[in-house]
């Protein structure tokens, strides 16, 4: 089964905890969970960047 990180920011603005997420879901672990949110915030990063540079 293949989760992206758009799935599980989804999730997690919809109220999901990491717990439940990870109950739903044992194929993935709280590290993944992270990693979607760091990600999330290096991408929101670089885009305030981009757009600041116009």
């Amino acid at each position: 089964m293949r989760i992206t990180v758009y799935d599980v920011l989804g999730w997690l603005a919809a109220g999901m905890s990491h717990a439940e997420i990870l109950d739903d879901f044992p194929e993935l672990t709280e590290e993944d969970i992270r990693a979607c949110l760091e990600f999330a915030a290096d991408r929101e990063h670089r885009l305030i960047a981009v757009v600041g540079e116009s």
